[in-house]
């Protein structure tokens, strides 16, 4: 309880600060050229988060976002530390009747990291967006995404945990040097 106090109540507050991180678009999918080039849009009618995931992180697997935490078990390495690559699996709820599903693009330290994404505003890809763990054990079960238009954190939403582009069985190479939880 002591962490969510310093977050305001119930860690809902806007008193953090987002990362001051210059954003990088790669040009591939999104279409950058149009007047607001801080809010990307996908090249194909009806960008959604789940072939976006699994074409930037190459993780095989299909079905509603929140689906793919049980679809990976047996298949490929899951667990609580964010690493690049690596697809963060929010839960499914009221507001995400499918879940979502989110690719790190880069560890800021242990409680931020910066994901790329589709269809979170709809139709549109974004690329590098701040998140922040707002969980009590920073397990990344209370994740908190920055809302640019706004500038603050918006709400938690639950999350089971990141997937691993590596086999179940392979052992995996160090998530996240030098950070702890």
């Amino acid at each position: 309880m002591l962490a969510l106090t310093a977050l305001g109540a119930a860690g809902c507050g806007p008193t953090l600060e987002p990362p001051q991180v210059e954003p990088r678009y790669s040009g591939v999918f999104l279409d950058i050229t149009g007047p607001n080039p801080s809010r990307p849009t996908f090249l194909y009618d009806g960008a959604q988060c789940v072939p976006y995931a699994r074409l930037v992180s190459g993780i095989e697997l299909y079905g509603d976002a929140y689906s793919w935490w049980d679809g990976a078990a047996g298949r490929y390495q899951r667990g609580p530390l964010p690493a690049p690559g690596a697809v963060l699996v929010l839960s499914q709820t009221d507001r995400l009747r499918s879940g979502h599903v989110a690719v790190v693009s880069q560890v800021l330290n242990s409680r931020e990291i910066l994901v790329s994404h589709a269809n979170w505003i709809p139709g549109q890809v974004l690329e590098n967006q701040a998140v922040f763990d707002a969980s009590p054990n920073n397990d990344w079960t209370m994740p908190r995404f920055y809302n640019l238009e706004h500038q603050v954190y918006g709400s938690i939403y639950p999350a089971h945990g990141f997937i691993y582009n590596v086999a179940a069985q392979g052992s995996l190479p160090p998530l996240v040097s030098g950070l702890t939880p």
